[in-house]
């Protein structure tokens, strides 16, 4: 039975914490789904992971449709979230509507993610049925105005404004709240006055949930990791150790042997 909306408000009610990834592909989302994993975040960081590209504000709608209808394929028990792209909520309520639509009409994705603490957008979105989760603090998409990825509520003002937006996301009906790059104490202060659940990354552990990028996870990173990010495995070095063996074994003439070839 596919996890819903309710279920996450029972596990905050129940105080059980519970853990949201990304995923792009089918593979990916068949693995995390059979391991248990509650909620998959098809996430508009598919830009600077998979796509290639330096941030996510290039991702289009269409790029995000493509991978969103891949983990859905591989998904049998997850939340699926489509992840909203730059520009696909931040012009018209009826053009945001639309394409909030679209994840769920044509990706099969079961709800959508506002980066922005679009007040009005969200609950437009709501209203029509379709379940929003909201995200706060740091964003990525506005990362050019945030004048980088700096951690976000550290001065009174700031914090306020973060509580004020989280309280009115909360009123406005989303079904759970990212919190992103903010105090670990301003993160608790927000998880405790809100009823949806919180989802942190960077934001310390009194969160209700906990998220990570799958390839940050994983360790198929390149260069250095953020400082909220734990690498749990080395794949990167797992398969970069694969090629190599397998290179060796071409050059050496011992692929493919007998038990590799047809007779």
């Amino acid at each position: 039975m596919p996890i819903t909306v309710r279920d996450l408000r029972a596990l905050k009610e129940r105080g059980e914490r519970f853990v949201m990834l990304t995923a792009y592909d089918y593979p990916t989302a068949r693995i995390l789904d059979e391991a248990g994993i509650p909620v998959l975040l098809v996430g508009d960081s598919v830009g600077n992971n998979v796509l290639g590209y330096e941030t996510t504000i290039p991702v289009t709608m269409d790029e995000m449709l493509h991978h969103t209808r891949a983990v859905v394929r591989g998904t049998r028990n997850a939340m699926v979230v489509g992840d909203m792209p730059f520009l696909s909520f931040h012009t018209t309520i009826d053009e945001a509507v639309r394409n909030a639509g679209r994840f769920l009409k044509e990706g099969g994705a079961h709800s959508i993610k506002l980066e922005r603490p679009n007040i009005e957008v969200a609950a437009a979105i709501v209203e029509r049925g379709i379940p929003v989760m909201g995200h706060i603090g740091l964003g990525p998409q506005s990362v050019h105005a945030m004048g980088g990825y700096r951690v976000q509520g550290r001065t009174e003002e700031d914090a306020r404004r973060i509580l004020d937006e989280a309280q009115a996301l909360d009123k406005a009906g989303i079904f759970a709240l990212v919190l992103e790059g903010i105090p670990t104490a301003l993160a608790a202060e927000i998880t405790r006055s809100v009823s949806a659940p919180t989802i942190g990354i960077g934001a310390g552990p009194h969160c209700d949930g906990q998220v990570l990028v799958i390839n940050d996870l994983l360790g198929l990173g390149f260069g250095t990791y953020p400082k909220f990010a734990k690498p749990y495995a080395d794949l990167r070095r797992v398969i970069t150790d694969a090629v190599h063996a397998f290179r060796d074994d071409v050059h050496a003439g011992t692929f493919p042997d007998d038990a590799h070839s047809y007779r």
